[in-house]
């Protein structure tokens, strides 16, 4: 199956990696709201990769055939799968205890751990500026979280297990760029972490008797389709290094909703350290930047 070939065409693909933002921030929104109204974190999980991968096989069996499903790297292609799903279970454990600004500002802390992975996975050589951006980084994160103080909230462990596990996913989303079409990747992150959890949740199941619930179940894993689609369709119309930071913007978004769905304001000690952690990572991206195109 061709891969699918790069594109010059920065400005769209900027929007659309907005545009997935947007719905990364439909998912946390919709999980929380969905946790809060009493349905089990896994199986809001479950409903999360079941609506993906049903939309992803509705968008690319037919146009791709049945060999959409064969990888051409099956072993990386699982790992990639498997800590995608693990960094969704972790943070939807998290949503059920933290605001969502906390979780979202936790995770944005990706770039900066991704580059720290890339120097033993990738052989990438990382100068002192960028190690000192990660050290920076890394105390936005402790301000965030306040290890020291009454603010600490142990469930921001799982935050930092879902932060590892989406820097694994991602750093594999690197090995296998060019290699697997836009329909491989989208079944096998989809479909596997489905068939995993179909046995587990089924037993547990319960179907909820608000209609509403029932629709925000259906449209969870929608959400996730549409980001995941937008951002491989975004990967090949821009360059990495100017996408990079359009993620940032999801920290006003998590706060516009934290706000209007739930009614929880972020704390100084959450926006200070997401300053922190975000001047970090757009110092990163700038020393990539200057070193990718000097």
């Amino acid at each position: 199956m061709s891969v699918a070939p790069r594109e010059e065409r920065t400005g769209l693909g900027l929007s659309l990696m907005a545009l997935a933002v947007v719905f990364f921030t439909c998912i946390d929104t919709t999980a929380k709201w969905l946790i809060l109204a009493g349905v089990a974190p896994l199986q809001a999980v479950f409903c999360r990769y079941a609506g993906h991968f049903l939309i992803a096989c509705v968008i690319f069996v037919p146009r791709d055939g049945p060999s959409v499903f064969r990888s051409r790297a099956p072993w990386r292609q699982l790992l990639r799968s498997a800590l995608l799903g693990a960094s969704t279970m972790f943070n939807f454990a998290a949503l059920s205890h933290l605001p969502i600004t906390v979780t979202t500002t936790i995770f944005f802390a990706g770039p900066i751990v991704v580059t720290l992975l890339a120097i033993p996975i990738l052989g990438e050589r990382v100068g002192i500026h960028r190690i000192a951006a990660v050290c920076a980084g890394f105390f936005g994160v402790l301000v965030v979280m306040q290890p020291w103080g009454t603010g600490f909230d142990p469930a921001m462990i799982l935050s930092l297990c879902a932060l590892a596990c989406a820097s694994g996913y991602f750093i594999l989303t690197r090995m296998l760029a060019g290699i697997e079409a836009n329909g491989t990747a989208q079944l096998w992150s989809a479909g596997l972490p489905t068939l995993a959890l179909a046995p587990v949740v089924w037993p547990l199941w319960h179907m909820p008797d608000q209609p509403l619930v029932v629709v925000m179940m259906s449209v969870i894993g929608l959400f996730g389709a549409l980001g995941h689609i937008a951002t491989t369709r975004a990967h090949t119309m821009a360059d990495a290094s100017i996408l990079a930071p359009v993620v940032y913007i999801q920290i006003l978004l998590a706060a516009i909703a934290g706000i209007l769905v739930f009614a929880t304001w972020p704390t100084v000690w959450t926006l200070g350290g997401g300053g922190i952690i975000i001047a970090a990572g757009l110092y990163i991206w700038h020393r990539e930047r200057r070193a990718r195109f000097p």
